[in-house]
């Protein structure tokens, strides 16, 4: 190699080195691989990377305890369930053992976005007889694993829905949710309220077996004030199944409405601002390549960034929102 070429080589390894060594590095954690919760980080850190920051996304976790190890600054940011940092502020619920704690915890947290989790899929067979909320009277239906905020947000929606009281008008059933699909399959229970995003396959394999119905909720319901009391006090929001994205459903030419389960990446006080709003700007700024690249993305509303969002914005967020004319609800400004 000439003398020219070796120093252009030289130099362009001392380049690359120096971007290698300015690169910001954080952990982030989120829960199953193939929800949400699990895709969301593992596409973002793609587009944080371009921008100088590298996400370490570590799944398979208990967001419950990924929240209180973010509050506790022992990890810089985590896929938190909105209803787990309520409970936290209150010292209840998976942090009762340790209330007073979690409680002076809670006021280290800070969020970045929100996003849609699992979306309700109201599920029966269709030759079992059940074409309406109505229907399910006397029925067994499954509300979710024994645990966590679902069960108190699927019974919170079939009551806005039918009227039904879970107990007394059906009889409610509790399984882990990897336990529920093959359950409903064996005639566990009549009707399956499954939490996954718009177009899971596994709930394109089931409607494949044999043909489903999906149970969505009426329009006058959804512009109900009953739904929107619902939609404010269990951390949900308003989702779309459209038609056509099921295969073996019988209502399938349908565009249904159902509640969302919502989510929020959170970090802590300690994260530098300046990457607090690079990770922001990198999620709005490519949501629209992501959700090109992986269908499931695409229930994520960008005209609601802030939807079941309860912890208040980072100081780099909230500049991001400013800047880009984007309203921020008062109570999400920490004081």
């Amino acid at each position: 190699m000439h003398g020219f070429g070796r120093m252009a080589f030289a130099g362009a390894c001392l380049v690359a080195a120096a971007g290698t060594a300015m690169a910001e590095t954080y952990s982030i954690e989120g829960a199953g691989s193939a929800s949400l919760t699990g895709i969301v980080p593992q596409t973002l850190a793609q587009y944080t990377a371009k921008n100088g920051i590298d996400l370490q996304v570590v799944l398979g976790q208990t967001l419950t305890k990924s929240a209180l190890k973010t509050a506790a600054k022992q990890l810089d940011l985590a896929v938190v369930p909105p209803p787990a940092f309520a409970a936290m502020k209150k010292g209840v619920g998976p942090y009762a053992g340790q209330a007073e704690q979690a409680k002076k915890l809670s006021e280290n947290v800070r969020s970045l976005f929100g996003f849609p989790g699992g979306t309700f899929h109201t599920i029966v067979w269709a030759d079992a007889g059940i074409e309406s909320w109505e229907d399910i009277k006397g029925k067994r239906v499954y509300i979710g694993p024994p645990a966590g905020a679902a069960g108190a947000q699927i019974v919170n929606m079939i009551k806005v829905a039918s009227g039904y009281e879970e107990g007394k008008d059906y009889e409610g059933v509790k399984a882990p949710w990897g336990a529920a699909q093959q359950s409903f399959q064996d005639g566990q229970f009549d009707a399956y309220v499954a939490a996954a995003a718009v177009g899971q396959q596994s709930l394109n394999e089931l409607s494949l077996q044999r043909e489903i119905r999906i149970l969505g909720i009426p329009k006058d319901i959804v512009e109900s004030e009953a739904w929107t009391t619902y939609l404010e006090d269990y951390a949900v929001d308003t989702a779309d199944i459209p038609a056509g994205v099921y295969s073996g459903q019988a209502n399938g030419n349908e565009d249904l409405q159902t509640a969302v389960t919502t989510m929020m990446v959170a970090t802590n006080t300690d994260l530098p601002e300046e990457a607090a709003y690079t990770i922001t700007k990198a999620y709005w700024d490519n949501l629209d390549e992501m959700k090109a690249g992986n269908a499931l993305l695409r229930s994520i509303n960008a005209s609601r960034p802030f939807a079941g969002v309860n912890a208040p914005l980072h100081p780099g967020a909230l500049r991001y929102y400013r800047e880009a004319g984007i309203e921020v609800p008062e109570r999400l400004v920490a004081q």
